[in-house]
């Protein structure tokens, strides 16, 4: 099977993810990736269907100002 010249091949990584420029990751890099994946939202879980675009910035910024303030305590 030929794939078209104007895409790529797909292919398969193993092992571990290097940084761009060929470096591995240091363990200051994946604590820090670590810290990221930790981080919460705050926006409960659903689906939430809104009859206008202002309804829905009003949850979503109500939402951000309870993470703001959570995380300040």
């Amino acid at each position: 099977m030929s794939t078209p010249h104007d895409q790529q091949p797909i292919g398969r990584t193993i092992g571990r993810r290097v940084a761009r420029d060929g470096q591995p990751l240091t363990p200051d890099d994946r604590a820090a990736l670590a810290r990221q994946a930790q981080y919460r939202t705050r926006a409960p879980k659903g689906v939430f269907i809104y009859y206008s675009a202002a309804d829905m910035d009003a949850d979503r910024l109500r939402w951000t100002v309870d993470a703001i303030v959570e995380r300040q305590r």
